[in-house]
């Protein structure tokens, strides 16, 4: 099953340091990473930094559409009065049918704050507890959403002009 997950970590650079793990229970055949980017927001920074990477050419365009209309409609629209519930309905309509919902949004948008960090996963038949056991003692939240094949379908179609 495909999953995207998001895991919170209280500092900077912890989430770049979890991808490095991810990286190698890849390499063990723990998780199958379909993508993945990192999101940094140091201290004393106005917006997060998102670093994006997949290693495929032919999503790298469609995922980084992905992340970027993520990362963009949760940290870079405004963040008081009625901006911010337009901001989160566009983003929700924008990820409609990916499994994605409205509560996990705004959660993810109000725990990823300065001087925190956030790995966002697309994974296939990875066993995420075991991949937590990894991350033991990195000081993280893990917010998630299973999605079914006809979800993942609807999420590659969307953000990868149709070429799934």
């Amino acid at each position: 099953m495909t999953t995207f997950t998001v895991w919170k970590f209280d500092e900077p650079e912890r989430a770049e340091r979890a991808a490095y793990i991810l990286k190698h229970a890849e390499a063990e055949g723990l998780v199958k990473v379909v993508d993945h980017a990192v999101v940094t927001w140091p201290y004393g920074a106005a917006t997060p930094e998102t670093h994006h990477e997949n290693e495929s050419s032919r999503r790298h365009t469609g995922w980084g559409a992905f992340w970027g209309v993520i990362v963009g409609g949760l940290f870079l629209v405004p963040i008081a009065g009625a901006a911010v519930g337009a901001g989160i309905g566009a983003l929700v309509r924008a990820t409609e049918g990916t499994g994605i919902d409205r509560d996990q949004l705004e959660t993810i948008r109000t725990e990823i704050t300065e001087g925190t960090s956030a790995l966002f996963l697309v994974t296939d038949h990875g066993d995420l507890d075991r991949l937590g056991e990894r991350l033991h003692g990195m000081h993280k939240r893990l917010i998630a959403t299973n999605l079914t094949d006809g979800e993942r379908e609807i999420l590659l179609e969307t953000f990868s002009g149709g070429n799934p």
